[in-house]
């Protein structure tokens, strides 16, 4: 069962508890796909029937340990697509999320396969995201988002989210790049402690 909007699901679920522990709602879910809660709602009920996920009616909505899997193969499509474009095609790392999100359906695995061995199988995408490997794993280290890290804690930047691309870019001039060290309480564009995570 597979369809670019049944991936979009899934790897949108799977991204909403990445950085953090509470599953997602069918509400938030509409949200971040900015579709009506309606369609969430057939939707849900379809992956649940494929047995890609797991959900009550008015629950919070989780991937299965099929849908685990699909939406890891899916993260990792759209996370070396946007390596390849920012390391081959000098792509700004808030240009890139679009363009991944159309090429991650289009592209063969055998393309996929030549793109990570170009690249030297990266870790990691340009904002920081751990790209699962062939097998689906992922590396992560502790970490902290910097809104609540304690003022004064120094940690590396992890991750920065590419939700908003206006904001990245603002990131991006402040100077703070995934890797740097940062110290929490020091000035970043308003936002940013939503936006960004330090190692803990």
């Amino acid at each position: 069962m597979h369809s670019p909007a049944i991936d979009d699901y899934l790897k949108t679920i799977f991204a909403h508890t990445e950085w953090q522990d509470d599953p997602i709602t069918p509400s938030v879910l509409a949200a971040n796909l900015g579709v009506a809660p309606s369609s969430v709602t057939e939707m849900v009920k379809k992956l649940a029937k494929a047995g890609l996920v797991v959900h009550e009616p008015y629950r919070a909505v989780r991937l299965s340990e099929a849908g685990t899997r699909r939406a890891l193969e899916m993260t990792r499509r759209h996370r070396l697509i946007e390596t390849w474009l920012v390391r081959e095609y000098d792509y700004a790392w808030h240009e890139v999320h679009d363009e991944a999100e159309v090429l991650e359906h289009s592209i063969s695995d055998r393309l996929l396969a030549k793109i990570d061995d170009r690249l030297g199988h990266p870790r990691f995408d340009p904002h920081g995201d751990a790209i699962p490997d062939a097998d689906g794993r992922v590396e992560r280290e502790p970490f902290v988002l910097l809104g609540e890290a304690p003022d004064g804690h120094v940690g590396r930047v992890l991750r920065v989210s590419d939700k908003d691309p206006e904001l990245l870019r603002a990131i991006e001039e402040s100077g703070l790049e995934v890797g740097a060290s940062h110290r929490a309480g020091d000035p970043l564009p308003p936002g940013a402690e939503s936006a960004v995570w330090l190692s803990a």
